[in-house]
Parts: C-alpha cells; structure tokens; sequence
C-alpha cells in the first residue's frame, strides 16, 4: 500500500476540521437562533392594544412595529409605549396611499375588511372617521394614531375613507389575479377573539 505524501495529509486534516467547524456552527445556528415567534392574545388583553400595534400583521406574530420593539425592550410592560411625533408615512400627501400603509393591513387592500370591518359603503362620516383614526376604538381592536400623522395627511385619509364609506370614492381595481385569501379562526378561550383583535 502507498503512503500518501505529508502535504496531502495535512490539506485533507484542513478540509475535515473546516468541515467538522462548519456542521458544529450551523448546528447551533440552526438550533439556538431560529425562536418562532407567537402572537399571543393575553398581550393584547392585558395592555388594551390590538396586536397590530406592536405587529406588522394585525393578526399578531411576526415582526414587530417600532411600538412592539420598544415594548419588548422594556420588559413586555402592561402598557405599550407611544412615540410621540413619529410619523408614519412622512411626506406622503395622497389618501389613498396613506390607507395603504396605514390602514389596508387590517380594513383591506380595497376598504373591503381583512381583520377590522369594510369600509366601503358603510355611510361613516368625516368626523366620525377622523374620530375613530385619532382615537382609536378600543373596544373594536383599532390602535389610535393621533400624531402619527400630520394635520394634511390626516385630512387626505379621513377624505379618502369617508370617500370610501359613502360611494364618492370606488375601491381600488384588484390587482391581484388570485382571489383573497379566506382566513377563518377559532378563539382559544371564549372571551378571547381571533388573533387578539
């Protein structure tokens, strides 16, 4: 049998510490860094916030908004910190994008309702809607956004909205070839409601 030359065998030692350091560091990569995150309804119970206000789906889990980072930040507290004069979309003007950013993750891409009720041809006023961006609906699961929009902003949405709620403004054309998506779910306890909303 032939004796492999003394550079072979230390490039084939190389290539099986390399390879032994890359299993050992994809093991742990694989096994300590991946935490799946869970939206958890008692969070929203207990700080009186929809899990859209801390989550980028409203549904809850998932990243987390700019609100929902501080909040884990300070300990998960019982109230979720605001941020006052951060605006949400800065130097947008138009309605209908405005709704878009803010508001189609949970009423609907078209006003049609996704997690929060449709928009469209409810006969909701101006004031009303204003109301209800400023102040939120606790009740109803809608986060307040008071200050997070500016004096124009805020009145190209409320338009936009009220446009949609009395038939001046038609929905937006769908864009997307598939039909939505049907989401149906059953609340863990009975005085819980879908997704902590």
């Amino acid at each position: 049998m032939k004796r492999l030359p003394p550079g072979l065998i230390r490039v084939i030692q190389y290539i099986a510490i390399i390879t032994l350091a890359l299993g050992v560091f994809l093991a742990v990569i694989f096994s300590w860094g991946a935490r799946t995150a869970h939206a958890l309804p008692e969070y929203a119970a207990r700080t009186g916030e929809p899990c859209a206000t801390c989550h980028v789906s409203p549904g809850g889990g998932g990243p987390r908004t700019l609100r929902g980072l501080l909040w884990a930040a300070r300990g998960r507290p019982d109230k979720v910190p605001t941020l006052p004069g951060l605006l949400i979309a800065p130097g947008v003007r138009d309605g209908a994008e405005l709704f878009d950013i803010a508001c189609a993750a949970c009423h609907g891409s078209k006003g049609e309702g996704l997690f929060a009720i449709g928009l469209v041809r409810t006969g909701v006023s101006k004031p009303a809607v204003r109301s209800f961006v400023q102040h939120g609906i606790p009740g109803r699961g809608m986060p307040a956004f008071e200050g997070q929009f500016t004096d124009a902003q805020l009145e190209a949405l409320v338009t936009f909205v009220a446009g949609l709620a009395d038939g001046e403004i038609e929905p937006l054309p769908d864009s997307y070839p598939l039909p939505p998506a049907r989401f149906t779910c059953k609340p863990v306890t009975p005085t819980a409601r879908c997704g902590g909303n």
